[in-house]
C-alpha cells in the first residue's frame, strides 16, 4: 500500500502547479483522500479533502477559490491544482488517506488522517 506524491517546484508567485498522488496497491474507489502542508517551522496543516462516497470536496479557507482538489478512479489518482500561489503557499505537500469523525457535519475540519501517507512534494513559491 503506497501513495506516491509528485508534482512540486519552483514558481513564482500567482503561478501554478498541479500536484498529484498516485495510490497503488490499493482502490481509491474505497478511501478519502486529502492534502497536508508543512512549512518551515511550523505544523502540518489540513489543506483539502476528497471524499470516497460522493466526490464531495472540502478546502481550508486560505486556499478556497485557488485550489482544486479532483480523482480520476481510473488512474486511481488524486489530484490539486493551485493557482495564484502565493510565498505562504511554500512547504512540503503530503497527500494521505483521511477519513471523517463519525456523527459530525460534513465540514473541513470533521476530517483527519488515517494511516497511509505519501512522501512529500516541495512546493516553493519565489520571486
Amino acid at each position: 500500500v503506497q501513495l506516491q506524491a509528485s508534482g512540486g517546484g519552483l514558481v513564482q508567485p500567482g503561478g501554478s502547479l498541479r500536484l498529484s498522488c498516485v495510490a497503488s496497491g490499493f482502490n481509491l474507489d474505497y478511501y478519502a483522500i486529502g492534502w497536508f502542508r508543512q512549512a518551515p517551522g511550523k505544523e502540518r496543516e489540513g489543506v483539502s479533502y476528497i471524499s470516497n462516497s460522493d466526490g464531495s470536496t472540502y478546502y481550508a479557507d486560505f486556499v478556497k477559490g485557488r485550489f482544486t482538489i479532483s480523482k480520476d478512479n481510473a488512474k486511481n489518482t488524486v489530484y490539486l491544482q493551485m493557482h495564484s500561489l502565493k510565498t505562504e503557499d511554500t512547504g512540503v505537500y503530503y497527500c494521505a488517506t483521511v477519513a471523517m469523525l463519525p456523527g459530525l457535519e460534513a465540514k473541513f475540519s470533521s476530517w483527519y488522517p488515517t494511516r497511509h501517507w505519501g512522501q512529500g512534494t516541495q512546493v516553493t513559491v519565489s520571486s
